[in-house]
């Protein structure tokens, strides 16, 4: 069977007619034959909703118990059960009472869509995940009940219901919507115009983004290349020059004619990573495009034009805006340049508009020679076995007698042109072949000492020569260049995945990523700093290496991130093609220091919000728990100490023993509150000695009834290695819990057995038990499980004990007991070299 279908009904406040449209759908579809029933609907004791009601099939709700309240939700297992073909759901964002099936109503509807039940639903834009700082800024409201994005992005379809303010204001003032006696407090605070304006501004543009979505995966599915203007698109090509600010700018403009526009600006770069860009030029167009709202994107691509175009289209972009050539009229050789390609090749459906600027006509400079790359002393060596390697070639052919002949002299020439190629490139090889057919000409081809040729043939075997030359060493530069290109890219490519692995892993060591960046790029030091704004100094947020900067203008190289972070490198000046790595090292470097705050601000809030709760927590005990005892204590005294009634013995023996329980039940609470408060703070130093358990365990007993625990305690047990007072308070604890919960004439039982080095105290009673997932919730500090009475304490022994076990290096669990109830299992470390091997078989057991 495969996934329902979601139908979502979007509106921006309640009383738009969300449940209403709704309705009607589901009349529609019955009408058709759907089977088609109610889940879920709440009417709001709204007539015209309920009236809608009628003739549907209503899935009867479950009753739930809460707080001596009976609420009701959605029944799953009837509705899975009935199997309808469509479902409605109201409320997608709604809350479940706690005790039902799931916690939220978004995750009914999942359980409903995987049993292949269609579901139609409802959803406010105010209860978007993402959307409730705008909501609360906007409203002055914040919204409890939310349902993540996600959710309602996978929906089918998504339905906007859509109603003007006045219209909604005027639903409100006829009381189609709230009671009488709510209109004048909505209508001036939640539903005032402007804030209804707003929301239904915010389902508005969700909703066209979503539509967006839809339609870019329609272009995708029917790979449709060609612009459909149904949004203005402005895509702003940067070249990283000044002239950037410009376009940025007055494509902002463009964009404010029409609302709803969208501003991308894109920065291609080589992929060899030669780019004259200056970085923090482009670090600062950047901002400035983020500032008026638009987004900016890192390209890679050698054909620059084809790249543009390329990314334009796949954006589906309506125009396209770009800067005035910087080239000076004689760098037109190098070919028509980008503006005047895009125009020619954009087509009819992308305008292309070419902003002038300052910077016009101003020149780019040369490009870069791309054998520098290969480095000054290679090249070098290319010129001299190019050039002075032929000269010295032929003065030793010319020394011998009988030389190996011309078609030999024509192929050590080659071999000279073949190894220029390889050391120099391309320029010393064309250079090697020109001297070596001149000096082939000259010395070994008759008439010799002359230039001119007297046999064809040997005319030919030059030509053939030369072309070979230039045709070889062509081939070996292009091979050369791919492989240092290979080497290199594969070697990027390591780096990046090196970053992208630490992103998913989630490492957080700043100085690792640095020293990765200094074995990387072989600097002296690397600094990551940082300041508040533009006019304060800098602050060094990590650095390694000996010696690191202060400011960035000191280093050797600096790579900018945003406006007040920089990557400061000393030892070397990289080259180009370098930054691009260097970029990605630098935004990983400021994600791993936000990281690090944001995990030091968590645990600090989570610190502190431990700290309130269990403040609050004490709070409740001692306004409660504490003042039982005391105020049986009180009354206890006040009857003794009373002249108007004359006590029996009996009376007075009763009275002080209330008085000596009251005082044994406020030692009992102190002591614990003591122990969890030395736990908080880490003050608990355990004094570790070796003791048997039977010398402990029945001294833990003392607080218990008699006749209510079963102890079984083999003598062959070895010794334990813990602090023995504190192992007391900890199975005293733990078994007076257990016989707090146990059914009455019930009796718990504390047994013992040893497993390699580790021995095992089991308290087993036969209660009620604890689910799996509340197993761990017993031992957090003031926890009750269930409906224990108020006087039994605060819910600090389970902590207590716990703590205890672990400072002892020990640990406590809870497991069920077969056949109902729960076994809280105590392990100790065993003393060492008295450990068993193993526990004894029994008699004629066999293993």
């Amino acid at each position: 069977m495969g996934r329902g279908t979601l139908r979502i009904y979007l509106g921006a406040a309640p009383g738009v007619g969300k449940t209403y449209a709704m309705l009607s759908e589901a009349h529609r579809r019955v009408e058709r034959g759907t089977d088609c029933v109610v889940a879920l609907v709440e009417h709001h004791d709204r007539p015209r909703t309920e009236v809608m009601l009628h003739g549907l099939e209503q899935v009867p709700r479950t009753e739930i118990t809460y707080r001596s309240a009976v609420f009701t939700e959605m029944d799953v297992d009837a509705v899975l059960e009935r199997a309808p073909a469509v479902a409605l759901v109201d409320e997608l964002a709604h809350t479940n009472v706690p005790g039902s099936r799931n916690a939220k109503r978004w995750q009914d509807v999942e359980e409903l869509l995987k049993a292949g039940i269609d579901v139609i639903s409802t959803v406010n834009i105010q209860h978007l995940e993402s959307l409730g700082d705008v909501v609360e800024s906007i409203t002055g409201v914040r919204q409890q009940e939310t349902v993540p994005d996600e959710v309602v992005r996978r929906a089918d379809q998504i339905e906007l219901v859509d109603m003007s303010p006045q219209a909604l204001r005027r639903r409100m003032a006829h009381g189609n919507i709230y009671q009488p006696d709510k209109l004048d407090a909505a209508l001036s605070n939640y539903f005032r115009p402007g804030n209804l304006t707003a929301l239904r501004e915010l389902a508005l543009l969700w909703t066209a983004d979503r539509v967006d979505e839809y339609l870019q995966q329609y272009r995708g599915e029917h790979n449709i290349r060609t612009t459909w203007q149904a949004r203005e698109r402005i895509v702003v090509g940067l070249t990283g020059g000044p002239e950037g600010r410009t376009l940025i700018r007055r494509a902002s403009r463009m964009a404010a004619k029409g609302s709803g526009s969208e501003i991308l600006a894109v920065y291609i770069a080589r992929s060899d990573g030669l780019t004259s860009a200056s970085p923090k030029e482009l670090a600062v167009q950047r901002t400035l495009v983020e500032d008026v709202g638009g987004t900016f994107h890192h390209v890679i691509g050698d054909d620059i034009p084809a790249a543009l175009l390329e990314f334009a289209r796949g954006v589906n972009a309506t125009q396209i805006v770009l800067g005035s050539s910087r080239r000076k009229t004689w760098q037109y050789i190098y070919g028509p340049g980008v503006g005047a390609t895009v125009a020619r090749e954009s087509g009819p459906d992308l305008d292309v508009h070419i902003v002038t600027h300052e910077e016009v006509a101003k020149g780019r400079g040369l490009p870069i020679a791309r054998g520098a790359r290969l480095g000054r002393a290679r090249i070098i060596w290319g010129w001299l076995v190019g050039v002075i390697g032929s000269v010295l070639l032929s003065l030793l052919l010319r020394s011998l007698e009988n030389g190996p002949g011309l078609a030999n002299d024509v192929l050590l020439f080659l071999f000279l042109t073949v190894a220029a190629a390889l050391l120099g490139g391309l320029r010393p090889a064309l250079a090697s072949a020109a001297v070596g057919v001149m000096l082939l000409n000259y010395w070994f081809t008759p008439p010799t000492h002359t230039l001119t040729v007297q046999d064809p043939e040997n005319f030919v075997a030059i030509v053939i020569f030369f072309a070979v030359a230039v045709a070889v060493s062509s081939v070996v530069d292009l091979a050369a260049r791919r492989t240092h290109q290979a080497a290199r890219l594969r070697a990027e490519s390591e780096i990046l995945s090196f970053l992208a692995g630490s992103v998913l892993r989630g490492e957080t060591a700043l100085d690792a990523l640095l020293e990765r960046v200094r074995e990387t790029f072989a600097m002296e030091s690397v600094a990551l700093l940082e300041r508040t704004s533009d006019v304060d100094p800098w602050t060094c947020a990590g650095s390694v290496g000996p010696a690191p900067v202060a400011r960035p203008d000191d280093a050797d190289v600096d790579m900018p991130v945003g406006d007040n972070m920089a990557l400061a490198l000393s030892g070397r000046v990289l080259p180009a093609e370098d930054r691009r790595v260097l970029g990605a090292f630098a935004a990983q470097a400021a994600v791993v220091l936000d990281r690090q705050r944001l995990v030091s601000e968590a645990d600090r809030a989570r610190r502190l919000a431990e700290g309130n709760r269990i403040r609050t927590a004490l709070l409740a005990a001692v306004s409660h728990d504490l003042r039982t005892p005391l105020a049986g204590i009180k009354a206890a005294v006040s009857s003794l100490r009373s002249d108007d009634v004359a006590w029996s013995p009996e009376d007075e023996a009763e009275l002080l023993e209330g008085i000596e329980d009251g005082a044994d039940r406020l030692d009992h609470l102190v002591g614990n509150l003591l122990d969890m408060s030395r736990l908080q703070t880490g003050t608990v130093t355990p004094l570790i000695r070796e003791i048997d358990l039977d010398e402990v365990v029945p001294m833990a007993l003392g607080g218990v009834p008699e006749g209510s625990v079963d102890l079984d305690i083999p003598e062959t047990l070895p010794m334990v290695a813990v602090d023995p007072g504190l192992l007391e308070r900890v199975v005293a604890n733990v078994v007076e819990n257990a016989v707090k919960y146990s059914p009455g004439g019930e009796r718990i039982v504390v047994a013992a057995s040893a497993l390699g080095a580790r021995v095992e105290l089991r308290v087993v009673d036969r209660g009620r038990g604890v689910p799996d997932e509340a197993k761990e919730r017993i031992f957090e500090p003031f926890q009750r499980y269930g409906d224990a009475p108020r006087g039994a304490g605060v819910g600090l022994g389970l902590a207590v004990s716990r703590g205890f076990a672990e400072a002892m290096g020990g640990t406590l669990d809870a497991e069920d007991t077969p056949g109902g109830g729960l076994t809280m299992v105590l392990t100790l470390t065993a003393a060492p070299g008295r450990a068993q091997a193993g526990a004894a078989l029994p008699a004629g057991a066999t293993s």
